[in-house]
């Protein structure tokens, strides 16, 4: 199969495309970089040159292909009305090109905001779909395109997908507890955050091409939610500093924009996706990679 990655030099998807590779499949990314264009060559793949605004390359790109996989974002926290939009735009586009061909689009989703508090499973649909909603609603549109001849599949990851090399969530919170002196977890720490390994998200995506049905969930969760306290324990430990509760009203002050993440109680099961595509993650826990020592070494090393 051919296979068109947008984010495919990115976090989750430089890991996807030699799974892609493996499989025997051949790769082509999307690449808005000369430095995106020479990873991608590197790892055995084809670079198309293009960005999420320039719709034309995604057509191109789509329309060359015999499956999309959709992994890129613009995660502009300052701006993530206009980042929705845009994903908006690129399913639309990604949609339509691939409409009645039923040729397969695997695009990226989440699992933090569905419904909080509770275990959320493949079964529970994204509460909103407008082009206000997170992400532009874009779960919703895309998934329509089930009906249009597109195996369509939402791909929903856990908010830290981590590994050595991480720069996302969790090395965030490092960098916070660092910068403050102190690990915090929100109230007595018992929300819970789901989490899996880069590599199984990216084996997990490589099953998904293959074998998820159209109009499917999947979720790339390894552990369904590990304790917000025992984080900050860990890293407490690492770090060599306390580690304290943090009030509601201080979550801000303590951990700047991400607080409003950290202190969410958002888990979420992996057991439909395991059981659809015969996927078991078998890689590290989150606290066992931040007890291998990676998030705390310099940049540099």
């Amino acid at each position: 199969m051919r296979v068109f990655v947008t984010g495919a030099s990115g976090w989750i998807g430089s890991a996807v495309v030699p799974e892609l590779l493996e499989a025997g499949h051949e790769v082509v990314g999307l690449a808005r970089s000369d430095e995106a264009v020479a990873a991608l060559t590197a790892a055995g793949a084809t670079a198309q040159r293009g960005n999420l605004d320039d719709l034309e390359s995604l057509r191109a790109g789509a329309e060359a292909s015999d499956g999309v996989i959709h992994l890129a974002f613009k995660h502009d926290f300052s701006d993530m009305a206009g980042a929705g939009r845009t994903e908006r735009a690129a399913i639309q586009m990604l949609g339509d090109t691939l409409a009645g061909s039923d040729r397969p689009l695997l695009f990226a989703s989440g699992v933090a905001l569905i419904a909080p508090g509770r275990v959320v499973t493949e079964r529970d649909a994204a509460p909103m779909s407008g082009p206000d909603s997170p992400r532009g609603g874009s779960e919703q549109l895309a998934l329509g395109y089930a009906e249009c001849g597109v195996r369509s599949v939402s791909l929903r990851f856990a908010p830290t997908v981590h590994g050595a090399g991480d720069h996302g969530f969790i090395s965030r919170i490092v960098g916070v507890a660092r910068e403050k002196g102190t690990s915090g977890y929100v109230g007595q720490g018992s929300n819970r955050w789901p989490a899996v390994h880069r590599l199984d998200a990216a084996h997990m995506i490589a099953l998904a091409l293959e074998k998820a049905p159209a109009g499917s969930v999947v979720h790339g969760v390894g552990e369904e939610g590990i304790p917000a306290r025992r984080i900050a324990e860990v890293i407490g430990s690492r770090l060599h500093i306390p580690v304290t509760s943090v009030a509601p009203d201080d979550i801000a002050s303590q951990f700047g924009w991400i607080g409003a993440f950290f202190g969410l109680d958002i888990p979420a099961s992996s057991t439909l996706t395991q059981e659809m595509l015969g996927w078991t993650p078998a890689h590290p826990g989150l606290l066992e990679d931040l007890e291998a020592g990676y998030y705390f070494r310099p940049a540099s090393q």
